[in-house]
């Protein structure tokens, strides 16, 4: 991937794919790719690029975490076998609302891939506008939140 297309540096993407293979690693019992393959990582690319100052900053933030902890950054600990999972696991907790933020672009790009989906053996398609059948649930489960009192101020 070009990192003009992206805006990204080196190794920003660099990083980013370490780490996104970390997340959803390839599986061969499965017969699915990782986060990290070249079709899923390129959609991950262009999702990030409407928040691309936040992703940016959240992988500024866990290079910061990787070389406080191994004096190298995140991509090149990863790359050498090295404590990347334990580096991941420090960043989450000192940066929890970054970690989400990677997290939730790797696993909406991974789940939109059609090989993923038919390993879960889904219809590739998009959700609308057949939609899919949703199993009626017991609605008075509700109940208790019906009959709650009210958690607003009304306005005048």
């Amino acid at each position: 991937m070009n990192t003009t297309e992206t805006n990204f540096t080196d190794a920003q993407v660099q990083c980013l794919a370490a780490l996104v293979e970390m997340i959803i690693p390839a599986s061969e019992d499965y017969g699915v790719p990782g986060a990290g393959d070249g079709i899923i990582f390129a959609d991950i690319l262009s999702t990030t690029a409407p928040q691309h100052e936040a992703v940016a900053a959240a992988l500024s933030a866990l290079n910061a975490v990787a070389e406080a902890t191994g004096g190298q950054n995140f991509a090149t600990i990863s790359a050498a076998g090295g404590d990347g999972e334990n580096i991941a696991a420090s960043f989450r907790d000192q940066h929890p609302k970054a970690a989400e933020l990677l997290a939730t672009i790797t696993v909406q790009c991974y789940y939109r891939d059609d090989r993923v989906m038919r390993a879960l053996n889904m219809e590739v398609r998009p959700p609308f506008p057949d939609g899919f059948t949703v199993d009626q649930g017991d609605w008075t489960l509700l109940d208790p939140v019906r009959n709650r009192p009210e958690l607003y101020r009304k306005t005048e």
